[in-house]
């Protein structure tokens, strides 16, 4: 059976719709099962979970293709998909906050599945994590411990034993829950905790994950088309429903919200296929000498700082020590997103220095070593073209290629480099991936759930790549004005635009990314356009770039505005609304935990 990485990195290098499903087909009773459970066996949301999450694997495929297996991925995003689920149907019942309210618990009856189902999710994940994996490939998935010491890089009697261990501490856990689990706890576990789901859910769950995350081979078509057909039926639903009338209310909600989600998709994609389509910008070649000049005191990247998000850090470590690292490396092996991680949570270069040698081809090692401040200038040239040629459809590979180009004096190899990316849908800088490892590393450690998640977004707000944008901006400002002053103002404008698409990819970041990455693309866009003719033509929809410029002030003035009403509050949230905060940025992103932030505590 071709293992769960091979598929999905067949699915992030060719968007093969086929190795997708097959994923979905393995996993989706997994999904499924978990969701219902958390959602009282309401079997409509647990499918709207269940595509969450798939919708999500979708868009992390790149990153998540490194993981010998999905299983633990899939059952924690549930686990969260589902919880957000539960809390925003009680608000909308309840009709009181907008976030935070918690299911209402129910007397269990006396059974031992009815006493351990409404905990069991809840349980696991107050585990380890290489614990639930170990308890999912076995009493989830139903794999002999052959298989799973393959999976795990273990033999089989090592992976005996570590799935003995982990189902005692799940024991013990549902004890300290009050929950006396039976002596027959795997048998309980093994025989309810996955269910069949639905006919045609996985098959559903693949068209409308691939549609939604933008990346399948649907058209806008068959988007648009799937659009009508769910007005359609929601239509029928509603005009034949004979339930009350806040279940319809719902109802109507939950259906403008699936469209608004689905057109948002829908513009994303024409406005990328419109960037596509274009003829894209291509400077003539030689490119005329440059003539370097000072970089302004106004930075194209300094619009906005990101808020005093690290109060809460003061006097603690975010560095573990070796005895952490080692003790996280051992529960999960020495894999290469392990050994980054450790890498980045203890910052010892002999860690980096294992990566790249074990797997020297691995796109996320070279990334990391792309940046490391010991390489010599031959030595980081090579890195850069390892990880051209290990993610050959990443744009940020040739931007980054042709910073060091800049740096090197080579201005024609750099102009190539430019053009590359500019011809590139795919912008990766495994953000997601990086946060989700930091903070495995970090709870392994002992950190609670609330510091980990901090300072995994902490560490990944120090990512170098913000820094060398200013000179970057600037080399390319300077090949523009080169241009210009030979007499091509064709390439000037080339030039300028490749500044301005580079600031858009930003823009688009992906959810998970910090605010203040949004505002660096703003503000790149920005310094672009400040060079442009202010009355000439900007994009398909009738803007100047006059009006383009505006729009990017206002939405810079609106992140200012919230920035400075979410900065004190940070500073008094509680642990479980740093989990919430967190697990909002990561799935939507940091402006929409900000306003969830200054909607529970900024208008009391």
């Amino acid at each position: 059976m071709t293992p769960d990485c091979e598929l999905l990195r067949c699915y992030a290098g060719t968007k093969s719709e086929e190795a997708f499903a097959e994923l979905v087909r393995r996993h989706v009773n997994l999904v499924y099962s978990a969701a219902l459970r958390q959602v009282n066996g309401d079997a409509h949301l647990a499918q709207d979970v269940a595509q969450t999450v798939f919708t999500d694997l979708a868009r992390k495929a790149a990153s998540l293709s490194r993981r010998s297996t999905l299983t633990g991925w899939l059952y924690t995003s549930a686990h969260f998909a589902a919880a957000k689920i539960v809390r925003t149907e009680n608000r909308r019942r309840d009709r009181e906050e907008k976030f935070m309210r918690e299911p209402i618990s129910e007397t269990a009856p006396e059974a031992d599945w009815e006493k351990l189902r409404p905990a069991l999710d809840e349980a696991m994940h107050e585990l380890k994590e290489a614990d639930r994996e170990a308890i999912l490939l076995h009493y989830f998935e139903n794999r002999q411990f052959a298989e799973i010491g393959g999976k795990l890089g273990l033999n089989e009697n090592t992976a005996r034993m570590r799935v003995e261990r982990a189902l005692e501490k799940l024991r013990a856990v549902f004890l300290r829950r009050g929950i006396a689990a039976t002596t027959a706890l795997a048998s309980v576990i093994s025989a309810n905790a996955v269910q069949i789901a639905p006919v045609g859910l996985a098959a559903t769950l693949t068209s409308t994950s691939l549609a939604a995350a933008g990346t399948g081979t649907l058209t806008l078509l068959k988007l648009m088309t799937m659009t009508k057909l769910k007005l359609g039926l929601g239509a029928l639903v509603i005009a034949g429903a004979t339930t009350a009338l806040v279940v319809q209310h719902q109802a109507q909600i939950k259906l403008r919200e699936e469209n608004q989600f689905l057109r948002q998709q829908m513009a994303k994609l024409q406005t990328e296929n419109e960037r596509l389509s274009k003829h894209p910008p291509t400077p003539h070649l030689p490119a005329p000498p440059m003539h370097v000049t000072a970089q302004p005191n106004a930075s194209p990247t300094k619009d906005l700082q990101s808020t005093n998000l690290y109060a809460r850090l003061k006097g603690k470590h975010l560095k573990l020590t070796a005895e952490q690292v080692e003790a996280y490396l051992k529960a999960n092996g020495r894999k290469a997103s392990s050994l980054l991680a450790a890498y980045r949570t203890s910052g010892d270069p002999a860690l980096l220095q294992e990566a790249v040698q074990k797997y020297p081809n691995d796109p996320q090692v070279a990334f990391e070593a792309v940046f490391d401040k010991d390489l010599s200038p031959e030595q980081q040239r090579q890195w850069l073209n390892t990880f051209e040629k290990s993610t050959p459809d990443n744009a940020l590979a040739n931007y980054l290629s042709a910073l060091n180009y800049f740096k090197a004096g080579q201005t024609d190899q750099a102009v190539q480099e430019l053009i590359a990316a500019d011809g590139k849908a795919q912008f990766q800088d495994y953000s997601a991936g990086r946060i989700q490892d930091d903070e495995e590393a970090y709870l392994s450690a002992g950190y609670s759930m609330a510091d980990a998640e901090t300072f995994a977004v902490y560490q990944e707000a120090l990512l170098p790549q913000p820094s060398e944008l200013r000179q970057f901006i600037h080399d390319i400002s300077d090949l523009a004005k080169s241009y210009q002053q030979a007499g091509d103002a064709t390439s000037a404008q080339d030039a300028l635009q490749m500044i301005a698409d580079l600031g858009q990819r930003y823009e688009n970041a992906s959810p998970g990314e910090i605010v203040v990455s949004q505002n660096v693309g703003i503000s790149i866009e920005r310094f672009a356009l400040g060079a442009m003719d202010p009355n000439s033509p900007y994009g398909g929809d009738g803007q100047t770039v006059q009006d383009r410029l505006n729009q990017l002030g206002q939405q810079i003035a609106a992140h200012i505005e919230l920035a400075k009403q979410v900065d004190p509050l940070q500073q008094t949230m509680s642990d479980q609304d740093w989990i919430s905060y967190s697990d909002r940025m990561k799935a939507f992103g940091e402006e929409v935990a900000w306003r969830w932030l200054v909607n529970k505590y900024g208008q009391q």
